[in-house]
């Protein structure tokens, strides 16, 4: 049997089989990602994703979570990750046959996970191909859906908005900046905003001193605007000849990054360190004065969290929230920048106080609310 969306008929399978009676007795959230850790080592994939499962899991201990992984990892089964269990469909890459068929194939666990539990409902994560199977076995099979918005997924040019056609109940923003950004572009604006969290358990509890005076986090995409951050040393470099920064990340911008950091002279003042796990990072966090987060477009960085609460100051180019955060500058424009970041970087009195404006776990309670009233 086939099922259309718009357009497209998609091979999903509706056998007789899929109907057997079972009395379900496991309350069950099944997750829609595009990735997901490939094991418990892997703590660079979607780090603020895996703090929140973590989060579901030490909140709702009775609670069964099953997560679908349609993209990454590139392996095609099952696995246990921190007791709970992932299905990978390996679809990277895999064009527009290839992935209908992990659509479908999804489709088909679906059915076998609601056969054997009883589905609180289905989180996917971003705007996405997740959420459009998400929405439609949920509409077939009267379950709760919810998307959670989580950045670019907000943008004009999301091809599947239109297939989805999402009402404002099922979807859940990052952010103020997302939930306006989803409003101004679609006119539809989310019921709900849960932000990001970080696991205050998860820094050292060892004071380290602050002999980082900048630090940037994130991938080396054109995006985030690593250039400026560059440039940004290299103006600091003329009042402070010492000047230390870090440059925490992987991507494609890599090797004009390194040729412009040498042509600038920085060689010794600016580092690119490729990428670093998870506990690392934190760790370079706890000894910077400022993370410079430069990216043209943001819908709640979980670095910015995390550096907060390491007591680095962040300035950034645009608030996600319209409530202000301590220890969080705006900057207007690229003087600013560079007002703001000399200030903090030579002020020996600065606060490095941790600031905690949302635990992980208020946003692990808050999205559980939403499936189950009673949590």
């Amino acid at each position: 049997m086939t099922l259309r969306l718009g357009r497209l008929w998609l091979p999903f399978d509706f056998s007789i089989k899929s109907m057997n009676v079972v009395i379900p007795t496991t309350k069950t959230l099944v997750i829609l990602s595009p990735g997901f850790p490939k094991d418990e080592e892997d703590s660079t994939c979607l780090p603020a994703q895996q703090i929140f499962v973590r989060a579901l899991n030490q909140l709702y201990p009775g609670l069964k979570i099953v997560i679908c992984a349609f993209e990454y990892p590139f392996l095609d089964g099952s696995y246990s990750w921190y007791g709970n269990t992932v299905y990978s469909f390996d679809g990277w890459n895999k064009g527009k046959l290839g992935k209908l068929l992990v659509w479908s194939r999804v489709w088909r666990k679906l059915n076998t996970l609601k056969r054997e539990n009883s589905l609180s409902g289905i989180l996917s994560f971003w705007l996405g191909d997740c959420a459009l199977v998400g929405k439609y076995y949920c509409g077939f099979h009267r379950l709760r859906h919810l998307c959670w918005i989580l950045g670019q997924d907000a943008r004009k040019d999301n091809r599947y908005f239109r297939w989805i056609s999402p009402k404002p109940g099922e979807l859940v923003a990052l952010s103020d900046f997302l939930e306006d950004e989803l409003t101004r572009n679609f006119d539809v604006k989310p019921d709900f905003i849960i932000p990001n969290g970080i696991d205050a358990a998860q820094f050292s509890d060892v004071k380290a001193e602050r002999d980082i005076d900048l630090l940037g986090v994130g991938s080396l995409i054109p995006l985030k605007q690593y250039n400026i951050f560059i440039e940004l040393v290299g103006q600091l470099k003329m009042k402070k000849p010492t000047v230390r920064a870090i440059i925490c990340g992987k991507g494609p911008e890599e090797e004009y990054l390194e040729t412009k950091i040498e042509e600038m002279g920085l060689q010794d003042n600016l580092i690119l360190t490729g990428e670093k796990n998870h506990p690392e990072v934190l760790r370079l966090m706890q000894r910077s004065k400022v993370l410079f987060h430069p990216s043209s477009y943001e819908g709640f960085s979980s670095v910015c969290l995390e550096a907060l609460y390491a007591g680095a100051h962040v300035v950034s180019f645009f608030s996600p929230m319209k409530k202000k955060i301590n220890h969080w500058h705006i900057a207007q424009d690229r003087q600013e920048i560079f007002r703001l970041v000399e200030k903090l970087v030579n002020d020996p009195d600065a606060s490095h106080e941790s600031v905690l404006p949302y635990p992980i776990q208020e946003s692990a309670r808050a999205m559980m609310k939403l499936f189950d009233s009673s949590m």
